[in-house]
């Protein structure tokens, strides 16, 4: 099956040989192979990708595939620059994912999980209080958390410089259900809700499990523009606008402080609220202050853990704009959930005031920033927003490629990614060449590296007639 070629060449089985393996797992297994038996020694070079996959007769994905699986199981290592060469000394094999799934998913947006031991004594004496505890937490506790989760939620959110009174703060099970909650209170079926033309999956998600119209508003590098809000109100008469102002989720815009007071602005004067979902808020180590501190009288706050010290820590807090929406947003949080989990909130509460959440978040803000490089050389050039305070960014593709068969394309290859229509609002179709990758999760730095290197090989060799969009 395969054409006259110079170098090393793996001995493959045919496709429907019986018994035989896909062909990037016979690559690898060559390799594997190989080096036992010195047909491949240390520091040798592999051929290219695309000169192996064509001295193969197989498609390139196949092959970049079966790098990837190599480099796993320390077999190799890939430069970009430099090409891939047979390890000197055996790396520590990574474990495989569930087979038919990516090896490497950059799809789910999730904080890199610190590796530090003492971090994780700390995070395992936090939790054994609370066991200790388990007795009194098995309970029926307050719908909307306890007293002492409230407090400590109130001294969690200090943080981004909000004091909230005891009658306006709200834990809930989770940054979604808190989300829920304001929707099914202040917006009807059948009302509009603004948003960024770029939005956030899961407001979509309830948005059509509520019957709201989604009406997404123009963007430039801070996010929505104040004057296309104002032409909305105008036009539709929302009865909210939801914004995510800080690390927009998908491309990492950062509104300023200017924007955000033009926004509140432009809300008080048509009498719309403003729900922001301040979910990455925490990450920058300095900011603009939130839209809740410039009209507090307007706006339901929300922020949650996930994000900011653990995706599994389903604990939400809501600010409401006075008591009286408290009481109904705890009618609507009664309806749907009927509380957080006292275990939960109890270990959140023990975590914000013993200082482990702040170390957790720390060291979040660090693996960040390590990563935002690792990015930059992995894809120099690339058309990127991306910013040290986040594990998420945005690739912005270059012709001919399409976002559909560029996720496609690294999904073949063993990389998850997730292309812009997850996060359009308007005309199927419309949304941007662009997908968005996830830097944080249970991935390591070196699979970081290795994914983000074979995004860049792709997108300098994009497929011939490729078409945007399809």
């Amino acid at each position: 099956m395969s054409k006259k070629f110079d170098g090393w060449m793996p001995r493959l089985k045919k496709a429907n040989t019986p018994g035989a393996l896909p062909f990037y797992q016979q690559i690898a297994n060559a390799i594997a192979d190989d080096i036992t038996t010195g047909r491949l020694m240390p520091e040798q070079r592999l051929p290219a990708q695309r000169r192996l996959a064509a001295g193969l007769g197989i498609d390139f994905t196949t092959v970049a595939r079966a790098y990837v699986e190599a480099q796993r199981r320390g077999l190799v290592d890939s430069t970009v620059g430099r090409g891939t060469f047979v390890c000197g000394k055996r790396r520590p094999a990574i474990p495989r994912a569930v087979e038919g799934r990516p090896n490497i998913d950059l799809s789910m947006n999730m904080p890199p999980e610190p590796a530090s031991p003492e971090l994780a004594q700390l995070m395992q004496a936090g939790y054994a209080e609370v066991g200790a505890r388990l007795r009194d937490l098995l309970r029926y506790q307050d719908f909307c958390g306890s007293r002492d989760d409230r407090e400590a939620g109130a001294l969690w959110l200090r943080r981004r410089g909000l004091v909230v009174p005891q009658e306006r703060m709200l834990v809930t099970p989770g940054a979604q259900c808190a989300l829920l909650a304001v929707l099914a209170t202040i917006a009807p079926a059948g009302s509009v809700v603004c948003c960024e033309e770029l939005t956030y999956p899961g407001l979509r998600a309830l948005a059509g499990q509520l019957g709201l119209k989604l009406v997404g508003l123009p963007m430039d590098s801070e996010g929505i523009d104040a004057v296309a809000f104002a032409a909305a109100c105008a036009q539709y008469a929302p009865k909210a606008l939801y914004c995510n102002p800080t690390l927009l989720n998908p491309t990492t815009a950062v509104m300023s402080a200017q924007r955000r007071q033009a926004l509140v602005e432009v809300a008080r004067f048509h009498g719309v609220a403003i729900i922001e979902d301040d979910a990455y808020g925490f990450l920058p180590r300095s900011g603009p202050p939130p839209l809740a501190s410039m009209g507090p009288d307007i706006t339901f706050y929300i922020a949650g853990l996930a994000k900011c010290v653990g995706a599994g820590l389903r604990v939400g807090f809501l600010v409401a704009p006075d008591a009286h929406y408290t009481a109904r947003l705890t009618a609507a949080i009664r309806a749907t959930t009927t509380m957080v989990s006292p275990i939960t909130a109890a270990l959140a509460t023990r975590w914000i005031r013993d200082g482990t959440a702040d170390l957790m978040l720390a060291a979040i803000r660090k693996e960040c920033a390590v990563r935002h490089k690792i990015a930059l050389r992995a894809l120099p050039g690339a058309s990127l927003d991306a910013t040290p305070d986040s594990f998420h960014l945005w690739l912005r593709l270059p012709a001919p490629w399409g976002r559909r068969q560029f996720a496609e394309t690294m999904a073949a290859a063993g990389v998850a990614v997730v292309a812009s229509d997850a996060f359009a609002v308007g005309a199927p179709g419309m949304a941007p060449e662009a997908v968005r990758v996830c830097v944080g999760g249970m991935a390591d730095r070196y699979q970081i590296q290795h994914a983000l290197e074979l995004m860049g090989q792709a997108l300098r060799h994009p497929p011939p007639c490729v078409a945007h969009g399809v």
